[in-house]
């Protein structure tokens, strides 16, 4: 993050919101916005927002499985892929 241009006062985007539009999309680099020299929004182009998403729902899921794991609710491959082909009739 290069500070001297991603972040940004609140009037400064009152000002140059398409100016800023067009740097997050061509930089695909999140300006922060600053109130009263608080940082309170981050300013983000959709698709690098959409790729966080999705990373975050992938580590979640990761969490889940790894507890899953830990509290003995999982099972190994084989008896899986067994189960299975007993419900297909194999």
């Amino acid at each position: 993050m290069k500070f001297s241009t991603d972040i940004k006062p609140i009037s400064y985007l009152k000002s140059k919101a398409a100016d800023m539009l067009k740097q997050v999309n061509e930089t695909r680099r999140p300006i922060i916005i600053t109130q009263n020299g608080e940082a309170k929004a981050v300013l983000q182009d959709p698709e690098s927002y959409e790729n966080m998403r999705n990373v975050i729902s992938m580590l979640k899921l990761i969490s889940l499985g790894e507890e899953d794991i830990r509290s003995g609710k999982s099972k190994i491959q084989s008896e899986v892929l067994s189960d299975l082909e007993k419900l297909i009739g194999r």
